[in-house]
């Protein structure tokens, strides 16, 4: 795991606080962190119920700007994971990734366009 890498998940845990125990319980169990795993089955689904809930504004966009912030980092360990978990799991419901737009910027948008090309939905 990358430098950038571990910092994603500081970050992310700093906005996402009440993630932390799962976090643990999984590096725990697997003995070392899976960054797949963690951002699949452990960050994004909450991400997803911010946005359906879409009353939270102030941390979506935190998240997002931090989100545009990863998407222009030069680490392509960490832009090769972020674009192949968060971006395709928020290309999955179109009506998520409506939501979603509003708080992306431009080279986040550029790369989840990206993400649904390599997997065949536009």
């Amino acid at each position: 795991m990358s430098n950038k890498s571990e910092e994603f998940f500081k970050v992310m845990l700093e906005f996402l606080p009440s993630t932390s125990k799962e976090y643990i319980k999984s590096i725990e169990y697997y003995g070392e962190v899976l960054e797949t795993v963690i951002i699949e089955n452990i960050l994004m689904p909450y991400i997803i119920m911010l946005l359906k809930e879409n009353r939270n504004t102030k941390l979506l966009e935190s998240i997002f700007d931090y989100f545009e912030e990863v998407s222009n980092c030069k680490d392509d360990h960490l832009i090769n994971v972020f674009s192949s978990t968060v971006l395709e799991i928020l290309g999955n419901d179109k009506t998520i990734l409506g939501v979603a737009r509003k708080y992306m910027g431009p080279k986040t948008i550029k790369l989840q366009k990206e993400a649904d090309r390599g997997l065949g939905r536009i």
